[in-house]
């Protein structure tokens, strides 16, 4: 096995696959419309659905609504074919009532979705709630992720379960990581069980879900160790091992990658995990801090299928190793090593790495590349570019600057020994576009930075810091006052401006005043991760093309999922077909979460989307 790693580290990278073809369309997932109706009160129900990324430019609606088990009735006049909401102002929910669509192509109806059911006398509230089971003592309800589990066309929830959790920095006994999966109506579907010789805290336990092989349902991306238990029951390796030292480090010991079983959480294969730890102290310190600083993520490495790409060590020596699933084997498609003995100009490429990643098409050649904070990895896993400007704590990528072509990047910069706490650069070279200095000694850390469209008045995202100051996408000053809340974005009112997201509500930034007024409190429901303060969730995974937001209440009973229910002018398709959104929200949860965004100008004054280059993989 130590020669097979070997391989993998120092030639695997020469023999990856050339890239598909641009013109080849990604595979994605088949979604149904997404149909959600929540009750407003007062004979009210808001109903919402998806447009999808493939549907025809002149697709419409109509919008049924069933009461229990007689005919249900049209309740559009006319096809809707503007928007993707319907306010039903007549339904008194005295008896169980379905909502549902049906799309109207060329003046023909075609066959209904799937129907939202809402229970007689249900109440009127804003949210969809999950009550959870089995939690065990102790344990709190943490990130999410979503994946087509048993391939309905409808996302299930995958949930992060912590107990005693410690950062790498920390020593301390920590509790096995938990997951659990449920489908929307509460259905548990399997509990995944780490074991203790998987630290839990944010930096140790990255979960990707995603559709890896092509049969129209998702797998769940792991790393193990001896004890761990898949959602039948089956224990991997030794389950009486125990490696966890008396400061609750866990620096030795076997260590396993595993692909489950998105359906029963069954696990279907497991390896050895690249790259071993090897001596620990050749990772920057003698304690085990930076060398358990895990990143991981999807991307479209072919331009076609998706391959997982699980990564070690951002401070120091950085490691990226992707591999393919095709359903029953899990096999490298290439390795980068600052460490490659093979290429001494990776070198330079340590410590470059943030606590979070980003997948975006930065070359416009149909394939992904992965940037890893102030550094760029090619779809080939050579490096692409490297900025040299260090670690940091918080980045974004869209296309931020509408008036260039291209993407961009955000980011901010930890202790800069540089010129540039902030910077924007050019996401497909890494040139800078404009920077600001971080703050003064003794500290210049800059800890949070975000990037989103707030103000119509000037063109493009606005950025802006903890750092004083609010700049526009060419570096421009354009308020002293900025929002208080540097942490998520969510597309919620009907504009397409972002609203802000912290804690457990959600703001309106108001650029005439420099004021924030709450459009959302989510009361009884608690945001995770400290001081990071985010959602379990923030993703267009239900109704129309604007985010839902998941949080847990505060007692960890349940999980709810909040819906917008304000009028748009707007109809997008759905932000799940747009290839960078949906991989985004797949490495929403890594390390420190960051909001998604996708890859075209989502904003004032924005064009209409590009259609995406996909095509929908049914079930076999």
């Amino acid at each position: 096995m130590d020669k097979l790693i070997a391989s993998m580290l120092f030639a695997s990278a020469i023999a990856s696959a050339l890239p598909a073809s641009a013109a080849e369309p990604r595979q994605m997932e088949n979604l149904g419309r997404g149909v959600v109706a929540l009750n407003q009160g007062e004979g009210k129900v808001y109903v919402s659905w998806r447009l999808l990324g493939t549907d025809p430019d002149d697709i419409s609606f109509n919008v049924y609504r069933q009461i229990a088990d007689t005919a249900p009735v049209k309740l559009t006049p006319q096809p809707i074919a503007n928007v993707t909401f319907f306010q039903d102002t007549q339904s008194d929910l005295a008896a169980a009532t379905s909502y549902f669509v049906r799309p109207v192509i060329n003046g023909v109806e075609a066959p209904a979705s799937k129907p939202w059911k809402l229970a007689a006398g249900a109440p009127a509230q804003q949210y969809i709630s999950i009550p959870i089971q089995k939690l065990p003592q102790g344990y709190s309800l943490n990130d999410c992720t979503v994946g087509d589990l048993d391939g309905d066309g409808e996302y299930e929830i995958i949930v992060h379960e912590t107990g005693r959790s410690r950062d790498n920095s920390q020593a301390g006994i920590t509790d096995p990581p938990i997951f659990q999966a449920y489908k929307l109506d509460g259905t548990l579907l399997w509990t995944i069980n780490l074991g203790k010789n998987i630290r839990e805290g944010a930096h140790y336990t990255q979960m990707m879900c995603y559709d890896l092989d092509g049969d129209g349902r998702a797998e769940l991306v792991l790393k193990t160790a001896d004890g761990s238990t898949d959602g039948l029951g089956n224990v991997i390796g030794d389950k009486n091992a125990n490696y966890v030292a008396a400061n609750g480090y866990v620096l030795t010991g076997p260590e396993f990658l595993s692909v489950f079983d998105g359906l029963t959480g069954k696990v279907l294969t497991t390896i050895d995990y690249i790259p071993q730890r090897g001596t620990v102290a050749s990772w920057g310190d003698a304690y085990g801090n930076r060398l358990d600083r895990y990143l991981a993520c999807i991307a479209y490495l072919d331009g076609v299928h998706p391959s997982v790409v699980m990564c070690r060590g951002y401070y120091t020596r950085t490691v990226l190793a992707a591999f393919d699933w095709n359903g029953s084997k899990l096999s490298s498609r290439w390795v980068f090593d600052s460490a490659n003995p093979a290429k001494p100009e990776y070198a330079t490429w340590r410590g470059q790495g943030n606590h979070g990643i980003s997948v975006a098409d930065v070359d416009g050649d149909g394939t992904d590349e992965i940037i890893y904070g102030a550094m760029a990895i090619n779809h080939d896993g050579s490096g692409l570019y490297n900025t040299k400007l260090g670690h940091g704590d918080a980045m974004h990528v869209s296309d931020m600057d509408p008036d260039r072509p291209g993407l961009e990047v955000f980011d901010i910069h930890e202790n800069p020994r540089h010129p540039y706490g902030i910077e924007f650069r050019d996401a497909k070279t890494g040139a800078l576009i404009w920077g600001k200095p971080g703050g003064t000694n003794p500290s210049p850390d800059v800890g949070r930075g975000v990037a989103f469209d707030i103000d119509p008045r000037t063109k493009g995202y606005e950025c802006w810091s903890s750092l004083p100051g609010l700049y526009d996408c060419k570096g421009n000053l354009i308020s002293n006052a900025k929002p208080r809340e540097v942490n998520f974005g969510v597309w919620w009112d009907g504009d397409p401006l972002r609203e802000l997201l912290d804690g457990n509500h959600i703001s309106k930034w108001n650029w005439l005043t420099s004021t924030e007024s709450t459009l959302l409190a989510a009361l009884g429901c608690s945001s995770n991760n400290g001081t990071k303060s985010t959602p379990a969730l923030c993703a267009d995974i239900l109704g129309d093309w604007r985010e839902e937001v998941i949080w847990r209440t505060t007692d960890n009973k349940e999980l709810r999922i909040y819906n917008t229910t304000i009028p748009t002018d707007r109809r997008i398709y759905t932000l799940m077909h747009d290839p960078q959104y949906r991989l985004a929200v797949a490495w929403q949860n890594v390390a420190y979460n960051q909001p998604p965004h996708p890859g075209f100008y989502l904003g004032d004054g924005m064009k209409a989307p590009p259609k995406p280059n996909i095509t929908l993989v049914k079930p076999k």
